[in-house]
């Protein structure tokens, strides 16, 4: 998104090899790309960067830890970061006709009169996807200390009250329910 210096990588006076980086993303990190579902963020990126002749491969590996909200009760979590993922930028003549041709999203391409690599927006992508999908108490934590129990006493009331108004639409399906037993 930005242009900032720090994530930008001068790939061409580097020796043929690999290469290691290390960022750390904080909050701050995300202010560019606006409001975010998670807080407190304490994410470590090591890039392995392998250059080679006509393309560089990249390897992000993604640690550190992160506060989200419960999916259960809303109480905030901390919850570990934890994944790799890999790129390979390859260098090209027509870098802006070949991404878009690209349906792999794993190969990027750069110009090869380029000298630099931006990584601001991959930092981005990986420490987000890094982040759990599913954002819960472990079973052992479940309603307690750390839940709110009084978001968990609404939903269960909800739920009865679901169940008691059930559609009368699929009330003779319990009939054949009962049948198949």
């Amino acid at each position: 998104m930005g242009n900032n210096r720090t994530y930008n990588i001068p790939f061409v006076g580097l020796k043929q090899g690999v290469h290691l980086f290390e960022y750390h993303i904080e909050d701050s990190f995300f202010t560019e790309y606006g409001d975010q579902d998670f807080t407190n963020c304490k994410a470590n990126v090591k890039l392995n960067l392998e250059k080679n002749v006509g393309f560089l491969q990249l390897k992000f590996d993604v640690g550190g830890t992160v506060d989200v909200g419960c999916d259960r009760c809303g109480n905030p979590l901390n919850k570990v970061l934890w994944d790799e993922f890999s790129i390979i930028v390859k260098l090209v003549d027509n870098p802006e006709e070949m991404n878009l041709q690209e349906e792999d999203p794993d190969i990027f391409y750069l110009g090869r009169t380029e000298s630099h690599l931006q990584i601001e927006s991959w930092l981005y992508e990986f420490v987000t996807l890094s982040i759990p999908n599913q954002r819960k108490c472990n079973e052992e934590e479940f309603k307690g200390p750390l839940c709110n129990l009084e978001v968990l006493n609404k939903l269960q009331q909800m739920e009865e009250a679901v169940k008691k108004e059930a559609n009368p639409i699929w009330k003779g399906l319990e009939s054949f329910k009962q049948q198949d037993n």
